[in-house]
């Protein structure tokens, strides 16, 4: 979850809690409802299933719905279950955590692809099989895992075991309120966004260099230069969630009485809306996943209503 949704204030009415968790499960539920119907097309057509360019963006798409289930659950909880035993919100902050890390090393994999793809054409079948890609995402988790638990290792070294049977507010401010935790958290955070934008700097200006060469006319490169401003777009949305200490920083002592709303919105902005807007910017300009997204929901449309007939002439 969040940093910026740690806290929960006592003064905060009925309504204004009612209406934050009303619309943070809803845009979750909507969230989920439309990655799952790029993941659906995915399974359901095989042509996508050797191809890494699809396995990574399907692979970026259930993370981030994981990622919005988890996040979502958290926040539910941090308001209406206060007696959470810490070893159970241990597991769902983990979770959560490395799915919020996740996001952005998925991307920098899909950049090196399509580098690898347009500078790199007759390599292209050797370096990036279906194989590799699976070992590349379990890399991804795996060095998605090592934040979370090292705060774990963290807690496990400086408090005594025992506390890992009691309860607490299921948040990681509460679980994870200590100097080292903090310095961890800036030690990794700048080692993420320092790696991941050298990654898609120098991919993204090797790709627009292939693409001036390679082009013939000035649509082609104006295309290349559309694709690469998406993508780094769409990159920038992910890395939003590494912004709201700074946003708490600032805005909270412009405002102070006015904390929780700015904290929650920063949670939303951060957090929820990119992973809705990042898989729509990659899938929807896809003609090819877009086909096969309109084939398979207009079939289904097509047969329930059929059935629908069929069940009403034999009424």
């Amino acid at each position: 979850m969040n940093s910026s949704m740690n806290g929960v204030s006592r003064q905060e009415s009925f309504e204004e809690v009612f209406s934050k968790i009303f619309v943070s499960v809803l845009l979750g539920f909507i969230i989920i409802c439309i990655n799952g119907s790029f993941v659906f097309t995915f399974f359901k057509s095989s042509v996508f299933h050797n191809n890494p360019r699809y396995i990574l963006y399907i692979h970026l798409v259930i993370n981030d719905m994981i990622m919005v289930g988890m996040s979502v659950a958290l926040l539910v909880m941090v308001y209406t279950w206060r007696n959470v035993s810490i070893s159970s919100c241990c597991v769902l902050v983990i979770i959560a955590s490395a799915t919020q890390k996740n996001t952005p090393l998925n991307l920098a994999a899909m950049a090196i692809e399509r580098y690898i793809a347009i500078c790199k054409p007759l390599h292209h079948s050797q370096i990036c099989t279906v194989h590799k890609t699976f070992i590349l995402i379990v890399f991804i988790w795996g060095v998605g895992l090592i934040p979370p638990l090292t705060d774990l290792v963290i807690s496990a070294i400086l408090f005594p075991l025992f506390i890992f049977n009691t309860v607490t507010v299921c948040s990681s401010s509460f679980l994870y309120n200590t100097v080292y935790h903090d310095q961890r958290k800036q030690a990794t955070q700048a080692i993420y966004t320092s790696f991941v934008w050298l990654v898609l700097v120098y991919t993204y200006c090797r790709v627009l260099i292939a693409a001036r060469k390679m082009a013939s006319d000035k649509e082609s490169i104006k295309k290349a230069k559309s694709t690469i401003l998406l993508h780094g777009v769409q990159q920038l949305l992910c890395m939003l969630s590494f912004t709201p200490p700074v946003l708490d920083f600032v805005f909270v002592r412009i405002m102070p009485t006015q904390w929780t709303k700015i904290s929650y919105y920063a949670y939303l902005i951060t957090n929820i809306i990119p992973r809705l807007l990042s898989p729509l910017i990659y899938g929807i300009r896809d003609q090819t996943f877009v086909k096969h997204l309109n084939r398979n929901f207009s079939c289904r449309v097509f047969i329930l209503k059929v059935e629908s007939d069929k069940s009403a002439i034999t009424k």
